[in-house]
């Protein structure tokens, strides 16, 4: 009983896991163990590469959630618990961030059913990771700030995002490619207009871009890259070379980041 890839039978309960940025290599052992274990998986499948179900059972029944709301998803995982099934509710990056699930949790309690959450990285790490920075640089910065701009999800006036670049931590900015003008005007009232701005799009993904250009270029070169969505800004001091941390700007790395360079 000692070998480690022995697991029980799960018991019927949801399991909401976080799968990660994108790389399936990214996910927690935990969270392999129950997708390979599971009876019935729900995947958001425009934000989860298919390689990842790859380690479901084949007899498992896999069911596409992207094109499905709220209310059709729920009835699913509850009965599937009702009916003595173990169910994987599969979350992009980790659940705790921007995915919703606090009403589903809230559903879930209020029709007794039981979860399990199991957090993921999420797609800051993995770029931070990528970009080969530490977020938090001592006599730098300690804070990390994570935000997204007021756009269909209102944000509170107090989390504007003018009010939270006055603290000019590593400001890592989800959800907001669409409103990135908006989002560089308010930047900009704070950070100086040469802070670097690493533009993520798709971590981890085999089509992932990483783009560092200062603040002021945020906006023209998300347009002239076309990203509209699943785009992660990072807005750090300590994506400055004077760090003595980061390469970025060493002359060897330009083909890997420099917005002048594809």
């Amino acid at each position: 009983m000692n070998d480690v890839n022995f697991i029980p039978s799960l018991t019927s309960a949801v399991y909401i896991v976080g799968a990660g940025p994108g790389d399936p290599e990214l996910l927690t052992v935990k969270a392999q163990k129950l997708l390979s274990k599971a009876d019935v998986i729900l995947f958001a499948d425009s934000l989860i590469p298919e390689q990842i179900l790859d380690i479901c059972r084949p007899d498992a029944e896999i069911i596409q959630t992207a094109n499905k709301t709220l209310e059709e998803i729920l009835p699913m995982m509850i009965e599937g618990v009702r009916s003595q099934k173990s169910v994987v509710r599969l979350h992009s990056g980790d659940p705790s961030l921007y995915s919703a699930i606090h009403e589903q949790m809230q559903l879930l309690a209020e029709a007794n059913i039981p979860f399990e959450v199991i957090p993921g990285i999420s797609a800051f790490q993995a770029a931070a990771a990528k970009l080969k920075v530490e977020l938090t640089v001592p006599g730098l910065v300690q804070t990390i700030i994570l935000t997204r701009i007021s756009g269909r999800t209102e944000v509170p006036a107090r989390e504007e995002l003018a009010t939270l670049a006055a603290h000019q931590a590593s400001l890592c900015l989800y959800l907001s490619a669409r409103h990135v003008s908006d989002a560089q005007a308010q930047l900009l009232e704070h950070y100086p207009a040469q802070t670097p701005v690493a533009i993520c799009f798709r971590i981890g993904w085999p089509d992932e871009k990483i783009r560092v250009v200062p603040l002021e270029e945020i906006a023209i070169c998300t347009h002239n890259e076309k990203l509209i969505r699943t785009t992660l800004y990072i807005i750090s001091p300590a994506l400055l070379p004077a760090t003595g941390r980061s390469r970025l700007y060493h002359p060897q790395h330009n083909h890997l980041f420099r917005s002048s360079h594809h």
